[in-house]
């Protein structure tokens, strides 16, 4: 994932906690908190129930804001779970590849402490 990438994604999910957090607060009349918090609950599809939208506006905004929200956060989620997986493969492919040298290194060492089984010298 190219930096770009990364700071967008998060740009967007910031973008839409933002503005879920403020439509909350003067749709419902709401906390900062209490709003911020049905956002970050609703986007993440956890949903405890405590607070729930009581105005049409505010049931509305809700469906939309799910409807968005949800795909911004799949597609968030998505991506740094395959950056995270592509990171621990090129890891892999270190590990194995400096491993592979240590073990040429060793079989190298090794037969090079192997006496000869040239019949021709001895006679």
């Amino acid at each position: 994932m190219t930096h770009y990438r990364a700071l967008t994604l998060l740009g967007m999910l910031f973008s839409v906690v933002a503005v879920g957090t403020v439509f909350f607060h003067y749709a419902e009349g709401w906390s900062w908190l209490d709003s911020y918090f049905f956002t970050v609950v609703t986007l993440s599809t956890v949903g405890y129930g405590e607070l729930v939208p009581a105005t049409p506006i505010g049931k509305i905004g809700t469906t939309v804001f799910i409807f968005v929200g949800l795909g911004i956060f799949a597609v968030a989620i998505q991506q740094f779970g395959h950056y995270a997986i592509r990171r621990r493969e090129q890891h892999s492919e270190i590990l194995v590849a400096s491993l592979g040298k240590e073990e040429t290194a060793a079989n190298d060492d090794f037969s090079e402490e192997k006496p000869s089984n040239d019949r021709s010298s001895s006679h």
